[in-house]
């Protein structure tokens, strides 16, 4: 089902964007089941009630409003993800098939990035945009430069903006006005001032609204295409979607972790992935009762001297290292390590996947998965990939984790995995293959290699979109891809960047994420035969969050 969504937005917060708001919410509701939703209100909000009263799809305030308005000003970042879930959580609710958004208020405390603040959240929302511009006290000249900006704020943003109400306007202004806004190419419609601050002047303010923007014009505003950037905050909560659409069962062989336990305690309330957590079952149950934590008896946990569990376990680490000549002693002896043990239950068929590393080295992860699950038919690698989620969009950062120096037939395995992994999470993969050449304007050794791996590639996949080799610069952005690369489709455009040995992609990722604030998910361990996924040492609870919910996407 297509969800109508549109976000009412203005520079002012007030002076008439009330009643357009009442005015789109009975658009809506002429043709939808319509909620509404506040990302953000004071607490004394009085105008979500009103407009509760005129949605039909039953929420009530606390479903219909995200956050404290002083909440957001303290961390507006966190705030974002925050408000993502509670509109999830009220569209899952009320099943609508339409909802009205409706931006920040008017305050008292002047912030700069309020208007900035809206825009983002519109894109996390995935809503179209109208926007709402007073005209009071400002001349022509003054009006067009508003829109302007506003406009430029949205679509900086990744917004559309689908029309513009101007508030505030007299009639005998209207078509003046109309004709200064018609070069945006958008439906303009004027409203005069009406005063509209609580239920006794609601009648009035509709029929001036349905006066001057008739509900067949508004709904026909929405009826157009729109391709939502996808966001941070939009990306992570696809992840826990589509993790919770097809539950897997995940091993946690870190129990005694409090970050581990935290990010298990949000999923399993969330019933998003069924869990097993490796360890002492009331040690662990004990330590999240200290820390407030409410849902860890969802999971199921696993002792590791279990003999019902272990001694299986012991017989089939024997059947598979049995060329390494591994005895009944030895093995023990390695399912004493919470790694090897967590990697086990998925080989025995207990989990479909592992999450393992906030206190563990990579090598410790990554070691008994290609030791006992190995790489898939066909794959003779395991490669890590990181989903690197930008302002408006998610690209794939290859190899930045395993393969020191891959050689030609490495490196286009990488890409195939990467690309893989990029379909995996609903990306259309466009492959760049990274090097200090574009097109043969750098000759050397190095990117002789990158090259061939092209090539290989081309003959593996000949459907796939690849450029290489290609600097980085050329592989983003299509102006510079329009110089460098001029004629090549896929340059400007990569999605899909697969650098030439370990130090660049593990240098080349971190150096984005930190100077760009883009998010990092990951490492992806690419090639196993079932998903095992590891992480920083440094992760915080979210990074653990997300990395469990792309194992069990991967599972699936």
């Amino acid at each position: 089902m297509t969800v109508t969504r549109v976000y009412i937005a203005s520079p002012e917060g007030a002076n008439g964007r009330n009643v357009v708001a009442y005015g789109v919410l009975n658009a809506l509701t002429s043709k939808y089941k319509t909620m509404v939703f506040r990302p953000a209100v004071s607490n004394h909000d009085d105008f979500t009630p009103i407009l509760l009263a005129a949605s039909n799809a039953g929420l009530g305030v606390a479903l219909s409003t995200g956050l404290d308005m002083h909440k957001v000003r303290t961390d507006k970042d966190t705030a974002r993800g925050d408000i993502v879930g509670a509109f999830n959580d009220a569209m899952d609710v009320s099943r609508a098939d339409a909802a009205l958004i409706v931006g920040t208020d008017k305050s008292h405390v002047n912030d700069p990035t309020s208007y900035e603040f809206n825009a983002n959240v519109a894109a996390d929302l995935k809503a179209g945009v109208f926007l709402a511009v007073c005209t009071i006290d400002r001349w022509p000249h003054e009006l067009d430069e508003t829109v302007h900006l506003s406009i430029e704020g949205m679509e900086a943003a990744g917004n559309k903006v689908l029309g513009i109400f101007v508030t505030g306007c007299e009639p005998r202004h209207a078509f003046s006005v109309k004709e200064t806004l018609a070069k945006y190419g958008l439906p303009v419609w004027t409203l005069p001032q009406i005063p509209f601050t609580d239920e006794s002047t609601k009648e009035l303010a509709l029929a001036t609204f349905r006066k001057n923007a008739p509900t067949d014009e508004v709904l026909a505003a929405l009826d157009v295409e729109n391709t939502a950037p996808i966001t941070p905050y939009a990306f992570q909560f696809d992840l826990l979607g589509k993790a919770k659409s097809n539950k897997k069962t995940i091993v946690l062989p870190e129990g005694e972790e409090d970050r581990i336990i935290k990010a298990a305690d949000y999923l399993l309330e969330r019933e998003i992935v069924n869990l097993i957590i490796v360890g002492d079952k009331n040690a662990i149950l004990a330590r999240g009762a200290e820390l407030g934590l409410k849902f860890l008896d969802r999971a199921r946990f696993q002792a590791m001297d279990d003999e019902n569990v272990l001694k299986p376990m012991v017989a089939k680490l024997c059947e598979l290292r049995a060329k390494k000549g591994m005895t009944e002693e030895q093995a023990r002896k390695q399912l004493a390590d919470a790694s090897y043990f967590g990697t086990m239950l998925v080989v025995l068929g207990y989990a479909d996947g592992l999450v393992s590393g906030s206190i563990n080295s990579t090598a410790n992860t990554v070691r008994p998965a290609l030791q006992v699950i190995k790489t898939k038919p066909g794959q003779k690698l395991v490669s890590g990939a990181f989903l690197m989620c930008f302002k408006d969009h998610v690209a794939v950062f290859a190899d930045c984790a395993i393969n020191l120096n891959p050689d030609a037939e490495q490196l286009s395995e990488i890409a195939l995995q990467s690309a893989e992994t990029a379909r995996a999470f609903g990306i259309d993969p466009k492959v760049g293959m990274l090097s200090y050449s574009t097109l043969g304007s750098g000759k050397g050794p190095d990117v002789d290699i990158v090259e061939e791996a092209t090539k290989l590639l081309k003959e593996k996949a000949p459907d796939l979109p690849v450029v290489g080799s290609i600097q980085f610069d050329a592989a983003w952005s299509p102006d510079v891809a329009a110089t460098k690369a001029k004629g090549n489709d896929v340059a400007g455009h990569v999605n899909v960047f697969v650098f030439p040995d370990l130090c660049a992609g593990n240098i080349g990722y971190k150096a984005v994420q930190r100077s760009s604030g883009a998010l990092a998910i990951g490492p992806v361990l690419q090639g196993l035969n079932k998903p095992v996924n590891d992480l920083s040492r440094g992760a915080l609870v979210q990074d653990i969050i997300n990395t469990i919910a792309l194992t069990a996407i991967e599972a699936q």
